[in-house]
């Protein structure tokens, strides 16, 4: 499809979506920020207070003094209803800080500056962590934000070492970063599109005194090879890709999280739109910009995008649960990207994220009291095929569901 007519289909969709007319729709979005943000804040102080007391879980070998748990999300199933707390070392753990983090910048509350302060700095130890990619998501979420936020570089040692300690999962032949695994193990080599996220720690690091080049190199050459093969043609992605280490070709694909592998996982196409719209904000090379918006075009004009804009949990499953976690980060995805592109050609890109925003701030998706123990987006969709986290609430949903609407409060300031 011609980038113009996948523009021109994507207005005339957002045109016809509804009662409210695109052009109110920011004006309606922009009304409901301090609600939002008010009713956010309510949230998340009861869920802190609610789940302090279960930080400190049951000793392992991992650290010294015993394991520390972050709240990850709600079980409600089976007759339970409880709090479902992850280890410092899940890939999840920087997504609740980082949360506490946006609501101390959307609110300007003391409270979260010192909850998210608290909840930071017990993540220390993931810094020297070599065998997971996911480093990124823990330390860049939690102390990236609080670098940015308070203006100091009381963390930049911690932001440096984790760069160093992602750096170790690169493999200089194949020009990729290793998803899982030990890198020594010959068996496999795998590689996720999750990892595109990773890539900003690396690229914040090279930015930061003492930072390496290589840095920058290593994002670069991982992104650049993640575009040649994790997508297919039409923009769809593939969840796991295992490569031939000595060939540099993709030996199999997998369906990992995703519903088959000829399907396109709705969370792995989020993570590449936000993904290339980030490396292009860092490099500013216009390869990232203009795979970003074929992501967001495949995502946007697929015939089974729901009418919100909230994806099915993969996008070759409709009618099946949604993943509320994939429309938040592909709205933050799209709202980066609108604004490289600038008005004109950004405009469906951001009138789309604020279609979706608007879902997500309605009851359908926005939580009311207690119903999901205080967490803010209902119906995210985790791994369905292993049977995990169906229609349930998940930190890092919550997360890029603050951080979209405060990148469409800094937009529409302008």
């Amino acid at each position: 499809m011609k980038p113009y007519l996948a523009i021109g289909l994507a207005i005339v969709a957002l045109l016809s979506a509804g009662p409210i007319a695109w052009a109110d729709a920011e004006t309606d979005l922009k009304a409901k920020l301090p609600e939002m943000f008010a009713k956010s804040a309510a949230h998340y102080k009861a869920l802190d207070a609610a789940t302090t007391p279960l930080m400190k879980g049951k000793p392992v070998n991992t650290l010294e003094n015993g394991d520390l748990y972050l709240p990850h999300g709600w079980l409600a199933w089976k007759g339970r209803a409880e709090y479902d707390m992850h280890s410092v070392y899940w890939w999840t753990a920087g997504h609740y800080p980082g949360t506490l983090w946006y609501l101390y910048e959307a609110t300007d509350d003391a409270f979260f500056r010192e909850r998210a302060t608290v909840w930071t700095e017990i993540l220390a130890p993931i810094a020297k962590v070599e065998n997971d990619h996911d480093v990124g998501f823990m330390m860049n979420c939690s102390y990236g934000n609080a670098r940015r936020l308070l203006k100091t570089d009381t963390y930049d040692a911690l932001l440096l070492k984790t760069a160093t300690s992602l750096s170790t999962r690169f493999h200089p032949r194949l020009g990729l970063i290793r998803a899982w695994g030990p890198m020594e193990d010959k068996s496999e080599f795998t590689v996720i599109p999750d990892t595109m996220m990773n890539l900003e720690i690396l690229e914040v690091a090279a930015g930061l005194p003492g930072g390496e080049k290589r840095f920058d190199e290593i994002a670069r050459s991982h992104a650049d090879v993640t575009m040649k093969n994790h997508f297919r043609p039409d923009g769809g992605c593939y969840h796991v890709l295992d490569y031939d280490r000595e060939t540099g070709h993709v030996k199999t694909i997998r369906r990992g999280q995703g519903a088959s592998c000829e399907t396109a996982w709705s969370r792995g196409e989020s993570w590449g739109i936000y993904g290339y719209a980030m490396m292009y904000r860092f490099t500013k090379d216009a390869r990232y910009l203009a795979f970003s918006r074929k992501l967001a075009d495949f995502a946007m004009n697929h015939t089974n995008m729901p009418a919100d804009g909230i994806p099915y949990w993969d996008y070759g499953r409709p009618g099946e649960e949604r993943d509320s976690s994939a429309g938040a980060i592909m709205a933050s995805g799209l709202l980066e990207l609108s604004q490289w592109l600038g008005p004109a050609e950004g405009a469906p890109y951001r009138a789309f994220a604020v279609k979706q925003l608007l879902a997500l701030s309605s009851p359908d998706y926005f939580s009311e009291g207690n119903e999901i123990g205080h967490f803010l987006l209902k119906h995210g969709t985790g791994f369905k095929p292993n049977k995990l986290e169906i229609d349930t609430p998940l930190n890092y949903g919550d997360y890029y569901y603050l951080e979209a609407l405060l990148r469409f409060r800094k937009l529409a300031k302008k």
